[in-house]
């Protein structure tokens, strides 16, 4: 095997599921994180889906997920006096719940457990390519030298406009992202999820383990904001906005009236990625957020980044040098990923409906929820799976497409 070594950049979702595959596949992998200790705190909870978990089988962590989520067996969509009961794949996995900081600790401790090293403040400035190796440069003064580098630094990715300087970067919603626990009370049967399009927003509910009920919300807004820029705002004027927002709502008003403002979690601005022309060049190659970040409507991008991550170990082990293995890696994820991310544009669309679209989506919804081709369409994107015994099959991979 001439591919031998890697450095992973970001220690986030894809990053620690790449190298702890990478090993798997005989590679030695470390993973390069800007920031300064594994990343919590940096978001509510996502859903995670059935390909996702399956993944996460492949390396082995797919039951320390588990042990953290919150299975939801059901859902549905709220349209005022109208709730519309969503299509459910009897023989998948449920759904799970899972806080993003858990998520993120999980994949982190059972990469170090496999032997994975990680280092921490390690901001990525540049790249020297040589014929045989990559040596990235970090903020801190220091390098590292490996056969590849592979770009698992999320939707701001240093990796992607070293590749491409001309690279599309992740366009913008115009929606921002909360979470929190209410003390509501709120009628929502166990292990259901709720999806609501409020009179102004979007929101969705759930009642928790505890018996709590946590909410989500994604507010619209004109304006682009960071994390950093959203949570310097204070968490009691951005409760204020969101009860002018949903206070003609039920039970949207009460779950904002009961929620504390220090239990407020603020994401900032939600991200799309648009299609990138160039996943890999080089030596260097993208995987997860960095390169197809679909929007959060999708329920897909953990599972989606954990996919592909998997899939370019596979393609690293069975090829020999980097050029073919990322050629075949992207040729055969780009069609799923990116079909995937046309999908939730679409529901994006959806979230912020104007007068006319909120007088006919109940008249809507049901047809679409009831369609064979929408069922057809969830199934083969939950019902991926990896063979990480079997060598690649380009072809049999883009029949998930």
């Amino acid at each position: 095997m001439s591919i031998r070594s890697a450095l992973v950049i970001g220690g986030g979702v894809a990053g620690p599921v790449a190298a702890t595959a990478l090993q798997m596949a005989g590679i030695e992998a470390r993973v390069f994180e800007a920031y300064s200790g594994p990343a919590v705190n940096i978001g509510s909870s996502l859903g995670f889906a059935p390909n996702g978990l399956a993944a996460l089988d492949v390396v082995g962590a797919g039951d320390a997920v588990r042990r953290l989520a919150l299975p939801i067996r059901h859902s549905a969509m709220s349209l005022g006096h109208k709730t519309i009961e969503m299509p459910t794949a009897a023989d998948l996995e449920p759904q799970q719940l899972v806080d993003r900081s858990d998520l993120h600790t999980a994949l982190h401790d059972h990469a170090v457990a496999a032997g994975i090293s990680f280092e921490y403040d390690k901001r990525l400035v540049r790249v020297d390519e040589h014929a045989d190796r990559v040596t990235a440069h970090f903020a801190d003064g220091t390098s590292a030298t490996a056969d590849i580098l592979i770009g698992c630094d999320g939707v701001k990715s240093t990796v992607r406009t070293l590749i491409d300087p001309k690279a599309p970067g992740a366009n913008y919603t115009g929606m921002l992202g909360f979470g929190a626990p209410s003390g509501a009370t709120v009628d929502v049967p166990a292990h259901t999820m709720i999806f609501a399009f409020g009179k102004n927003a979007y929101y969705l509910y759930w009642v928790g383990p505890d018996g709590r009920v946590g909410w989500g919300a994604n507010l619209p807004s004109k304006r682009y904001m960071t994390v950093g820029e959203a949570r310097a705002i204070p968490s009691e004027q951005w409760l204020r906005t969101m009860r002018d927002t949903y206070g003609e709502d039920v039970p949207g008003a009460d779950l904002v009236r009961h929620t504390r403002p220090e239990d407020l979690v603020v994401s900032g601005g939600l991200h799309i990625m648009p299609p990138v022309p160039h996943w890999h060049r080089g030596r260097m190659v993208l995987v997860g957020d960095s390169v197809h970040a679909p929007s959060n409507s999708t329920g897909q991008g953990a599972s989606l980044a954990i996919e592909s991550a998997i899939q370019l170990a596979r393609c690293l082990r069975d090829f020999d040098d980097p050029t073919t293995a990322f050629t075949a890696y992207e040729r055969f994820r780009r069609p799923r990923v990116e079909a995937i991310a046309a999908r939730g544009a679409k529901i994006n669309h959806a979230k912020t409906p104007g007068p006319v679209m909120r007088k006919v989506m109940p008249a809507l919804m049901p047809l679409m929820f009831g369609s064979a081709k929408l069922q057809q369409i969830m199934r083969r994107e939950q019902g991926y799976r990896i063979d990480w015994a079997a060598p690649v099959d380009e072809k049999a991979e883009l029949a998930w497409a």
